[in-house]
């Protein structure tokens, strides 16, 4: 939608585009048509004249304020027709008739103006959630050395297009680093929150030396920037390069990811479990990392708890290990495209929750070291 100021630039359903799109523009006339035949052929008797002001009433619900008022003029074009025909005009009726009219219309051209100025604001606000998603969470690339990666990210909140879920990948001179996240609760807040990690990320992991290191400025700059009571749970991966078929992972309370190998699945659990980013006060041990055997053919799955934690109509959580193999198709993107279908279709209804998956395969020989990126 135009966000400009007037109604004429507006995108509004014209009439001649299809049928579909002229409907709603002929509906206020038809209505008006229809008041107009019956009060015709039943007679002034009845006083069907203030049924006219139904076309301006319905008319801010399709039109602009523009097309609302000619509406309104419409109908007390007919107002006047009609008792004129019947010699009827200067009566009590056809003077009712006009004062219904004119007031419905007045009302019906206000409340198109406020639908328009709201349906411009959200315009609005989702080019800016676009804005801050394509900042906040880049885009991966398909392959990195023998790595093939895909991610989908879907916000519950379709109008803000971003919420608290959040990932990343870089790739250093130590291999492949990448995070996955949950900030706790919703609005303005967990975006906050969200940009506050994902940038301590992008500014720790290409020096960080291991993942611990990592997770302890994520604790810091959680605690210093966001908002007072906010957690983050996080998973923080790292496939090193040099030979070693191996992942590294670090889980800061989060949902352990699904390692896929041959035609199994199991869930990579940490050796003990850990506290989300902001609680480290409550610790009584630094986080450390973990390996996990990542060879040629293996996939890793991370992934958010709005994608575990979906419900059937049951109630029953959707079963992650089990739908595995809906991730062992070639191209990690396409096979994520399957997963968030399948969680679709097993909830019953669009995601209540943010979700965020990223997919890894390894399909070679282990990741080249290079240089650490500017």
């Amino acid at each position: 939608m135009n966000r400009g100021g007037t109604a004429s630039r507006e995108r509004r359903p014209v009439a001649g585009r299809d049928g579909a799109a002229a409907l709603p523009v002929l509906l206020p006339l038809a209505v008006m048509g229809v008041v107009a035949g019956a009060d015709i052929a039943i007679g002034p008797q009845v006083g069907l004249l203030p049924l006219l002001s139904l076309g301006p009433a319905l008319a801010p619900v399709f039109l602009g304020p523009g097309r609302t008022a000619l509406t309104g003029l419409a109908a007390i074009a007919l107002g006047v027709a009609i008792p004129l025909a019947e010699r009827q005009l200067g009566s009590g009726q056809s003077l009712t008739a006009y004062a219904a009219i004119t007031g419905v219309t007045a009302a019906g051209v206000a409340a198109s103006a406020v639908r328009g100025r709201k349906e411009r604001e959200l315009t609005d606000e989702r080019a800016v959630a676009d804005v801050m998603r394509r900042a906040f969470l880049r885009d991966v690339p398909a392959a990195a050395g023998p790595v093939r990666l895909g991610v989908r990210y879907a916000a519950a909140d379709a109008a803000a297009r971003i919420g608290g879920d959040l990932y990343d990948i870089v790739t250093t001179g130590s291999g492949l680093r990448l995070i996955v996240g949950d900030v706790e609760g919703k609005g303005i807040g967990a975006v906050h929150t969200a940009a506050v990690v994902l940038g301590a990320f992008r500014d720790s992991a290409y020096e960080a030396g291991s993942l611990a290191e990592i997770a302890d400025h994520l604790e810091l700059s959680v605690a210093r920037q966001a908002p007072e009571g906010k957690f983050v749970t996080a998973v923080l991966a790292e496939i090193p390069a040099g030979g070693a078929e191996e992942a590294l992972i670090l889980n800061c309370g989060h949902p352990a990811p699904l390692l896929l190998r041959g035609g199994g699945a199991r869930f990579a659990e940490p050796p003990e479990p850990g506290l989300p980013l902001g609680l480290a006060g409550l610790a009584t041990a630094r986080r450390e990392q973990y390996g996990v055997s990542f060879g040629a053919g293996d996939r890793l799955l991370f992934y958010t708890d709005g994608i575990s934690e979906a419900r059937d109509a049951g109630g029953e959580f959707y079963p992650l290990r089990e739908r595995g193999q809906l991730l062992a198709g070639p191209a990690p993107a396409a096979a994520l495209d399957l997963l968030f279908a399948d969680v679709r279709d097993y909830a019953g209804h669009q995601l209540d929750d943010d979700c965020v998956a990223l997919l890894i395969a390894h399909s070679g020989p282990p990741l080249p070291a290079r240089e650490p990126s500017p």
